[in-house]
């Protein structure tokens, strides 16, 4: 069996126990080919947490899942120096970011220090614990659900860390016919899932992906299309001028390239499409870009407006 086969495989295997959030598996497959972070957005009970820990537990991933709450410590998180009176020595206990599949639960319930110190994780994949810096396993990816903003007892997300998550999904409510599955599920149903994908599988994936090809004119119409929702670029689209106060910056390149890349490959294409960019851009780009307070109060999102914005380049 191909590594293609056993990632569709996975997917297949994953939709068959998570009804109604294709998407969302599709995305979390996603983020571990590419090792980027992926915010999840929903209301409560919509399968977020689940589709998690099935995806980690069909690829044999440490997976490990901190519920982020306003009282939370970074010490929670990254771990901190126990002192031992009995040896007189300082050692390392170490929190659980250190994983390979990290849930972070509701990860706007927690305040801006404990979202600083997984920043540090995220961007450089090392943590600092007293005077030492400790790196991180491979892959680190990850995989934040929040509930919307507007909820109670919430704290918005700093524009640096949004930058830092790879793509941000809006888990929508299920259909009726999956809704209706959902009740045949059997509660103990992920103790009887057994792993498809391993850590080397997904090593050889990465190594498939690296080799699909972009044509130059597609890397030049991906660079121009996150100029264009820069106000200060020469590309901007004029439409937007009272609607984008600041637009993406170049780690969303990165993103249109790589995860293009692994949507064709995904598919059996040899090279990437405009078709494929134009599936995740709203995606890599509609958290990236800072709407004007006007722009929020007519009900304007980032991803509408990235969708448009690609429509015009492409």
């Amino acid at each position: 069996m191909s590594v293609r086969e056993k990632v569709n495989g996975t997917l297949d295997k994953a939709k068959s126990c998570i009804f109604g959030q294709d998407d969302l598996l599709d995305s979390i497959m996603a983020a571990l080919v590419c090792e980027g972070h992926l915010l999840i957005e929903g209301m409560p009970g919509l399968g977020k947490t689940m589709s998690v820990s099935t995806i980690s537990k069909l690829c044999d991933l440490n997976f490990k899942r901190i519920q982020f709450t306003p009282d939370l410590l970074p010490s929670d998180l990254i771990g901190t120096m126990m002192y031992s009176q009995k040896n007189e020595t300082f050692s390392t206990k170490f929190g659980p970011i250190f994983t390979q599949l990290l849930l972070a639960d509701e990860i706007n319930r927690s305040p801006a220090k404990v979202q600083a110190a997984l920043l540090e994780a995220m961007a450089e994949k090392q943590v600092t614990i007293g005077d030492n810096t400790h790196k991180l396993s491979s892959p680190f990816v990850v995989l934040a659900t929040q509930n919307p903003i507007e909820q109670e007892g919430t704290y918005p997300l700093p524009e640096a860390q949004l930058d830092r998550f790879m793509m941000k999904v809006h888990v929508e409510y299920p259909s009726l016919k999956a809704e209706m599955n959902i009740l045949n599920l059997k509660l103990n149903f992920l103790d009887k899932l057994e792993a498809v994908l391993s850590t080397d599988d997904l090593i050889e994936i990465q190594e498939e992906v690296e080799k699909v090809y972009v044509d130059e004119k597609l890397k030049e119409l991906i660079v121009t299309l996150v100029h264009a929702t820069r106000p200060s670029s020469e590309h901007f689209v004029q439409k937007y001028k009272d609607i984008i106060v600041a637009g993406a910056s170049p780690r969303a390149c990165q993103w249109l390239y790589k995860i293009g890349k692994y949507k064709a490959w995904i598919e059996g294409s040899d090279f990437v499409t405009p078709s494929h960019i134009m599936q995740i851009c709203p995606s890599v780009l509609g958290h990236r870009l800072i709407l004007s307070y006007e722009a929020t109060l007519e009900g304007m999102s980032g991803d509408s407006v990235a969708r448009e914005i690609a429509e015009k380049i492409f």
